[in-house]
């Protein structure tokens, strides 16, 4: 493993190497995602040749606030490893679907969660959320109630959306504790 790392470092400027699981993980440039993907898919030595998942993880605190992770898996060499790139909301990641077919779908699953948008995608549609559906639910400052509600409307005999009501104002329990002192004596 070591190996192979070294002899990918003496390809590729890969920012970080990293060791989780006994897999390795690079850390590349958001404008250098593509070539480094064509390089461990096509270069004779590593042959990468599935990309597993792409996910992303989002870091608010973060000035890079967003993750991109791509999972590759080397059948003939039974090998995996992990491309990281970091990008906040401004920055869009470039596609790789013209280097693997199957990333279609999971840059889709991607921009609708978390609002990463991907350059040079064929059809960047939402694929898990509803058309008019606003925000990225996967985010860790969207709110856990949403923002509008669908209900079906039995007079108009069609699905509606609303802004959402909730039935119950919040609560303030202000109650003693039983696990706490009691505040009257005992005799």
């Amino acid at each position: 493993m070591k190996q192979l790392s070294m002899n990918i470092l003496k390809l590729f400027p890969f920012i970080k190497v990293e060791i989780y699981n006994k897999e390795l993980c690079f850390v590349v440039k958001t404008n250098l995602v593509d070539k480094a993907l064509f390089i461990m898919k096509n270069h004779f030595k590593y042959q990468f040749k599935m990309l597993t998942c792409i996910s992303g993880i989002d870091y608010p605190n973060n000035s890079y606030r967003f993750q991109v992770v791509y999972e590759l898996l080397s059948v003939k060499f039974n090998n995996r490893i992990r491309l990281k790139c970091f990008v906040n909301e401004l920055i869009p990641v470039t596609s790789v679907e013209n280097v693997f077919l199957g990333a279609s779908w999971w840059e889709c699953e991607v921009w609708d969660m978390f609002g990463i948008f991907f350059t040079n995608h064929s059809n960047l549609v939402r694929i898990l959320t509803d058309y008019g559906f606003e925000g990225y639910p996967l985010r860790k400052d969207f709110p856990l109630s949403g923002f509008y509600e669908s209900r079906y409307h039995h007079t108009k005999h069609r699905v509606v959306y609303g802004e959402i009501e909730l039935c119950q104002e919040y609560r303030t329990f202000d109650f003693p504790s039983p696990w706490s002192t009691p505040k009257w004596k005992s005799y």
